[in-house]
Parts: structure tokens; sequence; C-alpha cells
């Protein structure tokens, strides 16, 4: 690993340490030595850990990439809706070049394979009203919509008169295959979620009701098996968690 992925240890530490209490419950159950146990148990626990780890590792890595493609597309769709217009001319036609693509802009008009391309980048969908006008002012002239995402109804009423529009994955993925990013974009640092806004979210007291559930799910299953004493300390810290949120958790 590049660096540090805690939610993969995490993961991994998770699945090893429930299969240890379930081989100690197993071996126990069957009436082995107790040193036999928690040694089978350790060595067979560690096995699936490392092969878990090297199973879900590619797993994590390619929902990191995934990641870092939504916040780059985040950045670039803010950027374009802040851009003075001119400029996002620019790096349209910037980017299709670089793409192979026929385009060329003559003053304010932007135009693609011969047909005119209107940027509108939002912070909120395209409204069914901003395409009603753009079709009232091209009236049966076909146009390319580009923009950072559509309503239901704009999405519908551009369908209905056979007009197109290009979204913001097609848009991030062109500026993607050009490698054509602006060198620096506006408002490019979007705010990122801190350890003091997860452990906030974490330990907020609408989370005391499904603590406070699975501990009494986990103390009542402890009457039905061999080995209860698992159950009941995991039901037990459940419940003191449980208690703690609900008096000194985040409202």
């Amino acid at each position: 690993m590049k660096k540090f992925d805690f939610p993969l240890i995490a993961d991994v530490l998770f699945y090893s340490v429930s299969a240890w209490l379930v081989l100690v419950g197993i071996f126990r159950w069957v009436r082995l030595p107790a040193w036999i146990c928690f040694i089978a148990a350790t060595l067979l626990s560690m096995a699936l850990g490392a092969t878990l780890f090297f199973f879900l590792s590619a797993k994590h890595q390619k929902r990191a990439l995934s990641k870092k493609e939504r916040e780059m597309q985040e950045k670039l769709m803010l950027h374009l809706a802040l851009e003075r217009d001119e400029r996002v001319r620019a790096a349209l036609l910037e980017a299709f070049v670089a793409d192979g693509r026929e385009a060329h802009c003559e003053k304010d008009a932007l135009s693609l394979n011969d047909t005119p391309l209107i940027p509108v980048f939002t912070m909120q969908p395209v409204s069914a009203d901003t395409v009603a006008k753009l079709l009232k002012e091209y009236g049966t002239q076909p146009f390319i919509l580009a923009c950072n995402t559509l309503s239901p109804e704009a999405e519908k009423l551009l369908g209905s008169f056979s007009r197109s529009a290009m979204t913001g994955t097609k848009i991030y993925e062109l500026f993607a295959r050009t490698d054509s990013f602006p060198e620096q974009m506006i408002c490019a640092n979007i705010p990122r979620k801190t350890v003091k806004s997860r452990l906030r979210r974490a330990f907020s007291k609408r989370n005391a009701y499904p603590f406070f559930v699975s501990g009494m799910g986990l103390m009542i299953m402890s009457l039905f098996v061999f080995f209860p004493v698992y159950y009941l300390i995991s039901g037990s810290l459940l419940l003191a968690a449980a208690i703690l949120i609900r008096a000194f958790g985040y409202a």
C-alpha cells in the first residue's frame, strides 16, 4: 500500500476477529484442549485475514480511484459554473480540439460539428424553463446543451424535441481523456470530512437507538448459544455505548 488504508485494515481486522471467535466456539464445542483451540483459531483467522487482505485491497483501490474521479468531476463542474462564460467556451473548445473533434468558436458562439453548443453550467440541475427558453430562441435549429446535470422535466423536454445534451460525466470524460483540465480551478478545494465531523456523526444522539437494539439483541441471543460470553460482552458494550451516546452525544 502506498498509504495507510484504514477502512481496509478495519475490514480485515473485523473479519479476522469474528472468525477467531467463531472458531474458538466451534473448537471448544468439540471439546478440544484450550491451548489447541486458541492456537488453531489464531492461525486460521490469520490465514483468513491475509487472504481477505489481498482480495479486498484491489476492491478498495478501485473504490478509491472512483472516489478521486468523482471529486475531480465535482471540482470541474464547480469551476465551469463559476468561471466567466468566455473562458468556459475557450476551455471546451480546447478540449474538443484536443479530442480531434471539429469545433470552432466565433465571437460568443461555440459550435461542435456545425451544431451550436450552449454551455449552461449551474449549481442546480438545469430546469425545464431554461430548456424552454433555448427552444424558443433556436426554434427548429438543432443545438447541444452542455451542463452539469438536467432535471427530469428538462431531460424529458429535450428528448421530446430531439435535442441532445452533454452532462457532467461526458464533459469530465472529455477533459480527462484529453488531459485538458484548467491549471487553476476556482474553489478547487472542496471541503472534506474531517475526523471531528466523522466522530460527531458517529456519536450523534440518534445513534443511541440502533446501539441499544443491537445490544439487546446480542443479550437475548446469549440465552440460546453454547458460549454466551461473547454475546454478553458485546451486548454489554453496545448497551453501555447507547447509554453514553444518549447522555453525552451530539444533538
